[in-house]
């Protein structure tokens, strides 16, 4: 095992690292899904946590990316990001694999505050390791195939996502059901098994060739100081930025929201979660291989409003009595969030390597990752503290109709608590594509001119398909109509 960067890299050598992260993606993915996202809010509502601890849960991914700059630090100083990587990752596992055993080792559930300290120093180390991870991959992967081979790597953990999210939700609910006790401890079990996988990904990465950097002998504030004075790099961020903090005022409560205002069971939230993965995963070959044949920007600029447009219709999920119509309506806005979210996530992070120079990268990715956490991270702490407020700030519209002295009452709106954040979260994130215009990357096309394009490559698969009639009629239905216009002018 070679942990030494190495000159030059053959073609079989690259093939052979890129398949070692794909691996090493699907173990780490395994971890994550065992560690948070719904079942760390559903641990810690079983905790008894206030609005403000859970804002401070969602935070804590993002709070923690200032220590990207000990990363750069340490490549400056050892020049190996193999070493940094796998170092920091290993570390990272250890708190993960500590909640796993301590109730096990010491009688009763770990406290809050020993959740939190836990997480933070993950999630500090993670950060180390990410932002080396980043350069890293910057020079192993071809960049004509940056779109294509994530978006591979990705549809391949999500799948992997669902398959385990549909197990351990079934399970977790069996539990509560027959052996409630047992609840809190099950959690603690799928920290202990993903932070035994989340080492597993240690060892592939140790596996992985690694290209020599470019030597980094700059200051390191000047460094991180470079990529605020290119315009362009700049414009990224701001927008970036800004759509973050959109995202993150609104986003991290859903889950929230269903279980305490919808009290929906965690089943019904891990299976709309993973339809919405499902969605993703139909999509993402498509939103790679149009990233790297089209550009990055053009993807946002189409995924962006239909996402936005989902945040701002969960503000309405509940405004019906009717459980079904509830149902229907988020299973609509999870698959279109679904689409969409993957197309922007692979966008975001491809247009960031894309742009940032080969000989500055990880300076570059760096200092966005930063100042989009630091956005990140305000959002769901304000959210957190403002959630109280509107609670018991309710705003509703009722529309009342009176025929012949029987009254008929229509609800128009019905604003309170977490419905607030959706909405401004849902305006925030339209006001933040103002910044993407401004934003300049090589092989943008027209909106316009992408959606004709995918019309039409829609329109010959069907047509090939189904037949010319019927690819009209899907594809183009006034193109049918006039036809028929023109057709019935004639013969009269």
């Amino acid at each position: 095992m070679n942990f030494s960067p190495s000159e030059t890299l053959t073609d079989a050598q690259v093939d052979k690292g890129l398949k070692l992260v794909v691996t090493e993606g699907l173990m780490a993915e395994a971890m994550v899904v065992f560690t948070s996202g719904a079942f760390l809010v559903a641990l810690a509502v079983h905790m008894g946590v206030s609005n403000f601890q859970l804002g401070l849960l969602a935070a804590l991914p993002t709070f923690t990316s200032i220590f990207q700059l000990v990363s750069i630090s340490l490549i400056q100083r050892f020049n190996n990001r193999k070493i940094v990587t796998a170092g920091f990752n290993f570390l990272a596992r250890i708190p993960v694999i500590t909640i796993g055993i301590l109730p096990f080792v010491f009688s009763g559930s770990t406290s809050f505050e020993v959740l939190l300290m836990l997480l933070l120093f993950q999630h500090i180390c993670g950060d180390i390791a990410g932002a080396s991870w980043n350069g890293w991959m910057k020079d192993l992967i071809p960049g004509e195939r940056l779109g294509s081979y994530f978006s591979h790597r990705i549809r391949l953990a999500q799948i992997l996502n669902v398959t385990l999210s549909v197990i351990v939700a079934f399970g977790i609910d069996y539990i509560k059901v027959h052996y409630p006790a047992k609840e809190i401890l099950t959690y603690n079990l799928l920290f202990l098994i993903g932070g035994i996988l989340g080492m597993m990904s240690v060892v592939l990465l140790l596996r992985t060739p690694e290209p020599k950097p470019v030597i980094m002998d700059q200051n390191l504030f000047k460094m991180l100081g470079n990529p605020l004075k290119n315009k362009n790099f700049r414009s990224l961020v701001i927008f970036n930025s800004f759509w973050a903090f959109a995202l993150n005022l609104a986003t991290p409560f859903f889950t929230v929201f269903m279980l305490k205002t919808l009290a929906l069971p965690l089943s019904y939230i891990i299976g709309l979660g993973i339809l919405g993965q499902l969605s993703g995963i139909a999509s993402i070959k498509l939103w790679g291989k149009y990233s790297d044949r089209f550009s990055n920007k053009t993807i946002i600029g189409i995924c962006a409003p239909l996402y936005i447009a989902c945040i701002l219709t969960f503000a309405f999920v509940d405004l019906s009595s009717a459980k079904s119509f509830t149902i229907v309506l988020l299973i609509l806005i999870y698959t279109v969030s679904g689409l969409s979210s993957a197309g922007i996530n692979l966008a975001l992070a491809n247009i960031g390597m894309k742009l940032a120079p080969k000989k500055e990268a990880i300076a570059y990715i760096s200092a966005k990752n930063m100042c989009v956490a630091f956005f990140s991270t305000i959002a769901p702490i304000v959210g957190g503290l403002m959630a109280d407020f509107f609670a018991t700030h309710p705003f509703v519209w009722n529309l009342h109709w009176d025929i012949a002295g029987n009254f008929t009452s229509f609800r128009i709106i019905d604003l309170q608590g977490w419905n607030y954040f959706f909405i401004i979260g849902g305006l925030l994130a339209l006001i933040s594509l103002k910044f993407l215009a401004k934003v300049d990357e090589e092989g943008e096309i027209n909106k316009k001119m992408f959606t004709r394009h995918v019309r039409f490559r829609m329109h010959k698969s069907l047509r090939n398909n189904i037949g010319i009639s019927a690819a009209n009629i899907i594809v183009h239905p006034v193109v049918v109509v006039k036809r028929n216009i023109n057709s019935f002018r004639a013969k009269n």
